[in-house]
């Protein structure tokens, strides 16, 4: 081969080395750092009507919290409201897990207005429902116990 040949190959190779290097250095900043929030400011909340004094009662069945039961962040607990509650060792999520098997974003629950549902976000280790590792979004209710890493969370009223 000729000498420009092979100063060619060894380019290439050293191009594609240091586009994996640099898309290792990208995922392991992204899992440490976290997602960058927006720094766009946001439109100031317009007044809306007020609640009424008494605070609605929770319908019997209906889920009000979600709990951690079992696992190194064991007893902490957030209140369930209308949006998505996520899940993971991230800067962003509504509890953060000290679970070395769990992910930066791992999974989120959300609710349809009726019932409530579990989703994996293509999380390394997966979401378990039992022994079922969850694929697609899957209704749960009060006392069903979802496995994130050695992580254990349920709904609880």
């Amino acid at each position: 081969m000729s000498e420009l040949t092979l100063t060619l190959i060894k380019l290439g190779f050293l191009a594609v080395l240091w586009l994996f290097v640099l898309s290792a250095v990208s995922v392991i900043r992204s899992d440490i750092f976290g997602t960058k929030a927006p720094s766009t400011p946001r439109a100031p909340k317009q007044k809306t009507k007020a609640a009424p004094a008494k605070a609605r009662k929770a319908s019997r069945g209906v889920p009000t919290t979600l709990k951690i039961v079992d696992g190194p962040n064991a007893g902490q607990s957030v209140p369930l409201g209308d949006g998505p509650i996520l899940l993971g060792r991230g800067t962003d999520a509504a509890i953060r897990l000290d679970d070395d098997y769990v992910s930066t974003r791992h999974a989120r629950f959300a609710t349809n207005g009726e019932q409530w549902f579990v989703e994996d976000l293509g999380s390394t280790n997966g979401t378990y429902l039992g022994s079922q590792r969850i694929t697609a979004p899957i209704p749960i209710g009060l006392g069903i116990q979802v496995r994130l890493g050695k992580t254990i969370v349920e709904l609880q009223k």
